[in-house]
């Protein structure tokens, strides 16, 4: 205030006392003249500043040329400079909404969800790249389209018409595999937003806990209903031939046995699903996990099958009853799937990744489109020779799941009529020695 006044009222002060002075040394229609002519030079210096004002507002980008107002005194040098701080100040303000701006963008073109911004009538004003791939569509290409006509699944266009978006539309990609979520939302007063998410992981994995069920209750319910069947019968029967009745009981331990060993099984998947790593770790020798397997082998063959081993003195770190249980159950599928007078090889060794526990077997093999589904909860390539056999269809499960928690993965090799090999490769940071030492047959 003080910089704007003090100019003002010296200016004026000035014409006022050299109209004074001409009333004294000549006379007052002198002092009259001297005072319109400084009235008239201050009110045309103010006209000319004025005017340079009013055409810098008037140009669309003003704030852009500040410089372009001429120097300035008095008080319009501190109109001027409030202008020029006003500037720098807008300026500085701008630049912090673009960087907020560019900023909002950058958070919503890195959402896994799509997000398309629609006017009034439907038309693609932005979406970001996740939209782009879950609906097809292409920002630089389809922005100011209408998006009826790029989304053409007749199930959106019937959501989009029935203006009911309560719940999401849910839409199918059978050639794709995939599936989205997609809603729309309100939108400041005339926008519409429309959020899409790719649920296909999601739709698998309750597909998947469905199938998880029914084969849980399949496999349960045939022993259940064959235990429950001879209860029965030894109910209602009290005097049946011991030689029957050994049959009997026979068969329902053998089927109450089977039951055990899938819920064994179930737990030990369940726990090595659920946790990220092995329960303990240690330092321990290989060599120590494949004697009882090859005397188990032994064993459940019975003299069906010729069992070799090829072992060498090799020291791991990690859990040994995990890595048991998956080296085990990968001997196990071995004997039970192979036919009598076959042969069985366990090999334990190195690897050009770090170490390898291998099982060979010259059985019936397995057929290409088999191969990526072995791994699946209850999957079985010869149902009814599974159960046969006695398998519970996790086995494969609990190896994958052992292995991922130790770094290590599961190959398959195997060709209808020639055999299979399955091969548990552990990574180099688990291989304390490995020294050639082979374990006797």
């Amino acid at each position: 205030m003080f910089n704007f006044w003090v100019p003002v009222g010296f200016r004026f002060g000035a014409v006022a006392l050299a109209a004074v002075f001409a009333w004294l040394a000549v006379g007052p229609q002198t002092a009259l003249l001297v005072a319109l002519a400084g009235l008239s030079v201050l009110i045309g210096l103010h006209l000319y500043y004025l005017k340079k004002v009013s055409d810098w507002i008037r140009q669309p980008d003003a704030l852009e040329h500040v410089g372009d107002l001429p120097p300035a005194y008095g008080a319009w040098a501190s109109v001027f400079a409030e202008l020029r701080r006003a500037r720098r100040r807008e300026a500085r303000e701008r630049d912090e909404v673009a960087e907020a701006f560019h900023r909002l963008v950058e958070a919503a073109s890195a959402l896994p969800d799509g997000i398309v911004i629609l006017d009034r009538g439907g038309i693609i004003e932005w979406c970001n790249p996740s939209a782009e791939q879950h609906l097809g569509l292409d920002l630089a290409r389809d922005r100011g389209f209408l998006i009826l006509n790029l989304v053409r699944a007749p199930a959106f266009t019937e959501y989009m018409m029935r203006a009911d978006f309560r719940e999401p539309l849910i839409l199918t990609d059978t050639v794709a595999g995939t599936t989205i979520s997609v809603q729309f939302l309100p939108f400041q007063k005339t926008r519409r937003m429309v959020v899409s998410r790719d649920i296909t992981r999601f739709t698998r994995m309750e597909a998947t806990r469905r199938d998880f069920i029914a084969n849980v209750s399949h496999e349960l319910r045939t022993p259940l209903t064959v235990v429950g069947g001879f209860l029965e019968q030894l109910i209602d029967q009290p005097e049946i031939a011991p030689a029957q009745r050994q049959r009997i009981e026979a068969t329902m331990l053998d089927q109450t046995q089977r039951m055990q060993r899938l819920i064994e099984d179930l737990l030990a998947l369940s726990r090595l699903e659920t946790q990220s790593g092995p329960d303990r770790e240690e330092e321990f020798d290989a060599r120590l996990l494949v004697e009882p397997l090859v005397a188990e082998a032994q064993a459940l063959s019975g003299g069906r099958h010729r069992i070799a081993v090829d072992a060498v003195d090799l020291r791991l770190r990690g859990s040994p009853d995990e890595l048991r249980s998956a080296f085990a159950n990968l001997v196990s599928n071995a004997v039970r799937h192979t036919p009598a007078g076959g042969q069985i090889e366990i090999r334990l060794g190195a690897h050009p990744d770090g170490a390898q526990f291998a099982v060979t077997d010259n059985g019936p093999g397995i057929a290409p489109e088999h191969l990526p589904r072995l791994t699946e909860r209850f999957y079985r390539v010869d149902k009814s020779r599974s159960r046969e056999t006695g398998g519970t269809g996790l086995g494969l499960a609990i190896v994958k799941h052992a292995l991922a928690r130790h770094g290590a993965r599961l190959e398959i090799e195997s060709e209808p009529g020639r055999g299979s090999t399955f091969r548990a490769i552990l990574p180099a940071a688990r291989v304390r020695m490995v020294t050639e030492s082979a374990l006797p047959a």
